[in-house]
This record gives C-alpha cells, sequence and structure tokens, in this order.
C-alpha cells in the first residue's frame, strides 16, 4: 500500500487544514525528566516536544535510553525529577490508566483465550462503554487495521503481522490522545516490517493521533517519522526531520548511527556566511558550517552517494572540489546500485554508483570529488587520555 510520509504543519488537521487550539490533540511536552537505576543516570535530565499529531521516532542502540523514555511517557515508570504534559496537563504522577494514552508492546501482549474482536473491545469494557457502542467501535477499528474477515479468529490462528494490527485496533480503540510503540516490529522479517511499518503509519494518520515510537532501526525510523531524535548514553544527541539529521548530523556518533558514511579528518581554518573552511590532506574544502563545533580539530563526513569518482590526476570540474586521492580495493554488485571500496592513504571509504555505469577495476587510482554542499562537518573525538 502505498502511503504519504510528508510531514504536515504542527496541529494540522489530517486533510492538512490549520487547526484550532480545540483540535490540538495529544502535545507531549518532556521537562527535565531524568531516572536513575542505583545511582546511574538512565536517562539524563531531558527536554522533548512532540507535537500534536506528528509521528515522532525515538531513535537509539540498545541502552540508549529511548524505551526508559517511552515507558514514563507512558505512566509505567516514574522519574526521578522533572515534568511531564500531555495537552498542557501534568500528567507526571498521574496513573497510566488516566493518561489516555495507547501502548503496543514489542510482543503486542494479546490476550490468547479472546478473539480478535474481543481482544480489540477489551478496554472499551473496562471503560463501561454501552454494548452498541463497543460494537460499533470494534468494527470500525477491525476495518482500520484490515483485519476484515478474521474478527472471530483467536491470536494463535494470525500470522505475527495480523497480530501486530490487533494490537493496534485495540491501542486505537479508545481514541487515545498519544499512540506509544515499543519496537513494535522488531520481532518480523525485514520484508514484513517494510509493508508493516507503512500500514502503522497509515493508521496513525487515519485515526489522527499522535504517535511516539522506539526503535533501533534507521530504515524504519525514515520510513515512519516526521521528526525523529537520535538517543545515547540516556541523553537526546540531535533532533530533527529524517532529512536534517542524514545530512546534518551534528556530531560524530550522529553522523556514523545514521546510516553509511565516509570520514575524513580536516582542521578547520575559517567560516563565513553558514559555511565552513576546511584543509584535508592537501586540498581545501567548503563545508557546512555546524556551530556545535568549538576546536579546530574536525571530521567531514560525507555519504557514499555523495562522493564522485574522478580520474587520478586530473582537472577537478567546475561545481566539486577534490577531497583526496584512492585506490580501488574492491567492487561489488548489490543490484540497485554499485559499490566501490577505495583505500585514501590508510582511510577506508566507499562509493556508491549506478549499476548501469561502468565499473572501474581494483586496483585503479582515483581522485574522490565533492560537491561543497555535501560536506557535513562534526567535531572530531578527543583523543585518548586527552
Amino acid at each position: 500500500m502505498s502511503i504519504s510520509t510528508a510531514s504536515r504543519p504542527n496541529g494540522a488537521n489530517a486533510d492538512g487544514s490549520a487547526a484550532t487550539a480545540g483540535d490540538r490533540r495529544g502535545e507531549v511536552v518532556v521537562s527535565d525528566i531524568g531516572l536513575d537505576y542505583n545511582g546511574v543516570p538512565a536517562l539524563a535530565d531531558t527536554d522533548l516536544h512532540v507535537h500534536a499529531g506528528e509521528f515522532f521516532t525515538l531513535l537509539g542502540p540498545s541502552g540508549s535510553g529511548k524505551t526508559t523514555l517511552l515507558r514514563i511517557i507512558a505512566g509505567l515508570l516514574d522519574p526521578a525529577r522533572g515534568t511531564l504534559h500531555i495537552d498542557g496537563t501534568d500528567v507526571t504522577r498521574t496513573p497510566t490508566q488516566k493518561r489516555d494514552i495507547g501502548f503496543v508492546f514489542q510482543n503486542y501482549a494479546l490476550f490468547p483465550h479472546l478473539t480478535v474482536a474481543e481482544n480489540i473491545e477489551y478496554g472499551l469494557k473496562v471503560r463501561k462503554l454501552p454494548a452498541a457502542k463497543r460494537a460499533a467501535r470494534v468494527a470500525e477499528m477491525v476495518d482500520l487495521v484490515a483485519l476484515g474477515g478474521y474478527a472471530d479468529r483467536y491470536p494463535a490462528q494470525l500470522s505475527g503481522g495480523q497480530q501486530q494490527r490487533v494490537a493496534l485496533g485495540r491501542a486505537l480503540a479508545q481514541n487515545p490522545r498519544v499512540l506509544l510503540l515499543d519496537e513494535p516490529l522488531g520481532a518480523l522479517d525485514r520484508g514484513l516490517r517494510e509493508e508493516l511499518g507503512a500500514e502503522v503509519r497509515r493508521i496513525q494518520q487515519e485515526s489522527n493521533t499522535t504517535a511516539v515510537y522506539v526503535t533501533h532501526d534507521q530504515e524504519e525510523a525514515f520510513i515512519l517519522s516526521d521528526r525523529m531524535g537520535v538517543m545515547r548514553d540516556g541523553r537526546i544527541c540531535q533532533l530533527g526531520t529524517p532529512e536534517e539529521l542524514y545530512r546534518e548530523p551534528k556530531d560524530l556518533f550522529v553522523a556514523k548511527f545514521l546510516g553509511k558514511t565516509n570520514l575524513f579528518p580536516g582542521r578547520l581554518t575559517g567560516t563565513d556566511a553558514g559555511s565552513a573552511h576546511v584543509r584535508v590532506g592537501d586540498h581545501d574544502l567548503t563545508a557546512r558550517a555546524n556551530p556545535a563545533i568549538a576546536g579546530a580539530d574536525v571530521v567531514c563526513s560525507v555519504r557514499p552517494e555523495q562522493l564522485i569518482l574522478g580520474g587520478a590526476g586530473a582537472a577537478v570540474p567546475a561545481g566539486l572540489q577534490r577531497i583526496a586521492d584512492a585506490a580501488i580495493t574492491e567492487v561489488r554488485f548489490l543490484g540497485q546500485r554499485r559499490s566501490i571500496h577505495l583505500d585514501a592513504d590508510g582511510i577506508a571509504c566507499s562509493v556508491d554508483l549506478d549499476p548501469a555505469a561502468p565499473a572501474p577495476a581494483v586496483g585503479d587510482r582515483v581522485s574522490l570529488l565533492v560537491r561543497p554542499g555535501e560536506i557535513a562537518l562534526v567535531a572530531a573525538e578527543p583523543a585518548a587520555g586527552a
């Protein structure tokens, strides 16, 4: 199923029309939230603003604090400090069942003895909704999650993907202000994850709810998110749209974590009008300025698809800059691209080429060229012992 992943303005309705203050629903504001385990910080004092109607993803490696933050938003963990507001109301100490949130766990947590319809209906019965309204809402959810004809089946009779849809339907049945999802696709194979990721996004948009999604899978985050936050060691390193984080990482961890990149050490020589001038080996380059950089030791981050191969010793074409000379060490055909591996005076790097273009040969000497605006600059990590 094809869906649009384009962001809509903060607080906008699903149809793109402007939202009034009364329409805004599901805004999450985290202020200085922190939590320690046995005196060790699991979540540093953290600020986060998730806009109403937004699909926001917390992305990071295991142990980065993303699930801890999600469970604090859900009320499953109590923070040691800080406050949490949903739609302007302080819910920091409000029990989970009174926060008006839906939660989808990684293992779905379905009741095995209840049918699809009964699983979806469960929370509505707890809230003592009249039977007629329950039936209408269950029918609506079954249709939304595309499980027509499966309402009378039990979880054991469903595939993993179908179980995930039941969990989504159950979480959305109560029309929550915020939908929280803790790696709900983690147990599925990649093909199914891509298909159901699109379904999760479609369902979130059609239900017009705010979603906060936790994953360690970068592709998943790119496909689903309006915005995302990369976490490490209990801290949010950087917030932004997927494209902003990929093209303009603010530190070395984000540059390396979000996909493949080539890293060339350099020396910052000056800045002007939003650009930075850097010396890499014998070459002078222009990169995007990064206000987070304080010192002169920097690293140029260039994605494999941003590098261009030129002839060794040949003149550099207009609009390009030479970043290094290199020797080709390996050529791999990967279907949609050809991956070229190189050695640039001890720096291992790679270039992605059109698979239909002529393939260079192992051992060829080449120049690595780049457009000035495609160089992202980050601070170098301090030397060990510094």
